[in-house]
């Protein structure tokens, strides 16, 4: 196997892990001048690929292409959520997925539905006990 195809693996591996690690995923705090601090959290996908082959053959100047081969990589940060800092306490905030179908759209809508059904029975039960 021809030295090239391992340089070029851990050139490769080299500049994705230069351009992923671990701020990738959790971000650098930021915090606002009421004292609130947000951290964004991402998702991180990395992939890559690579092949080669060694030759023995010769163009018509002599010359000898012992190598062909190449390698290609990526990567993909995706924000999914921020934590957000104040006053002691911490809350995650979800970065919301807009919804691709009627059944996603129905499943987001559940939890404010049932806010507002415990919002007019309260409503209801506080008027029946004055």
């Amino acid at each position: 196997m021809s030295k090239n195809l391992p340089n070029m693996l851990e050139n490769t591996l080299t500049k994705i892990r230069e351009m992923v690690d671990a701020n990738s995923v959790v971000g650098d705090p930021i915090t606002t001048p009421d004292g609130v601090t947000i951290i964004p959290i991402s998702n991180v996908s990395v992939g890559f690929a690579g092949g080669g082959t060694d030759f023995a053959s010769k163009n018509a100047n002599g010359q000898e292409y012992p190598f062909g081969g190449g390698i290609g990589g990526g990567a993909k940060v995706t924000p999914i959520a921020f934590l957000v800092i104040k006053e002691g306490s911490v809350r995650v905030l979800p970065v919301a997925v807009p919804a691709n179908t009627a059944a996603d759209r129905l499943v987001e809508m559940i939890p404010d539905t049932l806010d507002r059904i415990t919002n007019y029975m309260d409503t209801r039960s506080k008027k029946n006990e004055e």
